[in-house]
């Protein structure tokens, strides 16, 4: 089991994650921990940003937010 506090820096009103990314997989969701990140398979191949789009909707689910508050703040073009 992993920790979310060991993998995420918070501030008054947001949580910051660092994940690790895995295009085309045969199921989306997040796996685990990854180091010091949080894995996450998507279904989706990294092209057009359409990995990044299922990434914020997989997030949004999982921790029960809009996806309009889920925010990719660096790696648009990364697995990290």
């Amino acid at each position: 089991m992993w920790c979310l506090s060991k993998l995420s820096s918070k501030t008054r009103n947001e949580v910051t994650l660092k994940i690790k990314v895995e295009p085309k997989s045969s199921r989306s969701g997040i796996v685990g921990q990854y180091g010091d990140a949080i894995k996450v398979k998507l279904t989706s191949p990294p092209v057009d940003g359409r990995a990044n789009t299922e990434l914020i909707e997989v997030l949004a689910k999982e921790y029960g937010i809009k996806k309009k508050d889920v925010e990719i703040i660096s790696g648009f073009n990364s697995k990290k």
